[in-house]
């Protein structure tokens, strides 16, 4: 067991998750209490189309650990992560995926990281060698080459910055978060890209993932969005030097 006095905020953006949003607070609640963590769950309904905000209003309107904002239209994971952490008052501030893919007990072994790393901000990581990892070989294509170019233009010192679970001290976050732009693709690679500018400490856990969907939702368009994402954050670094 990882015993913490640090209180634990858990945003968990939701965008048509009338499904699974429910088992994915669930197990996290589960994981916190049984390491006896103090902690928020809070759920952004980030504009979806579906009854994810009144069923998760109404299975959890006595429980005032978890927390349930929306807003509409759809603005995308990266703003749904910003609006969250603006809900957020614990010490440590976790970003998490609401599909299951990555098991909320892992959040566990992202804190362990981060105490004996002495880090900043700890992500999980698809190529850590102690990766056990099952999802389609398209994403894998598709994840391999991101990480290449990623190295190529910014020479971060992580090897995957797109996994869906991320946690950070809030202090890190605060410092960060008023420079970011990106609202949807590349968020994460913004925000890694500036907590380094800053001089923070990022480490990569290892992770165990397993792809839950019957089908992915990675298109061609999405391909391209993260694309120009991408070259946005290369702009505003290299030439406007916006995060300096």
């Amino acid at each position: 067991m990882v015993k913490s006095r640090k209180k634990f905020s858990i945003v968990i953006p939701a965008f048509n998750e009338e499904q699974g949003i429910i088992p994915c607070v669930e197990e996290t609640k589960k994981v916190l209490e049984n390491q006896d963590c103090d902690h928020e769950i809070i759920i952004i309904d980030d504009g979806s189309h579906d009854d994810t905000f009144s069923v998760a209003t109404d299975f959890y309107a006595s429980d005032d650990k978890v927390i349930i904002s929306r807003y509409s239209p759809n603005e995308g994971k990266g703003f749904a992560l910003r609006y969250g952490f603006g809900h957020a008052s614990g010490d440590l501030v976790v970003f998490m995926d609401a599909d299951l893919d990555l098991h909320p007990e892992q959040i566990m072994t992202l804190y362990q990281y981060m105490i004996d790393h002495d880090a900043d901000v700890v992500i999980a990581s698809k190529r850590h060698p102690q990766s056990i990892i099952d999802y389609p070989w398209q994403r894998k294509v598709l994840s391999n080459g991101y990480y290449f170019l990623v190295r190529l233009l910014f020479g971060l010192p992580v090897r995957d910055t797109q996994t869906g679970l991320k946690l950070f001290k809030y202090e890190v976050l605060k410092v960060a978060m008023p420079k970011l732009v990106i609202k949807r693709y590349a968020f994460d690679l913004e925000l890694l890209v500036n907590i380094h500018k800053q001089g923070f400490k990022i480490a990569e856990a290892p992770v165990n993932l397993s792809f839950m969907r019957m089908s992915g939702r990675i298109r061609p368009i999405d391909v391209y969005n993260v694309w120009m994402d991408t070259m946005a954050v290369f702009y505003r670094n290299y030439i406007l030097r916006y995060y300096d």
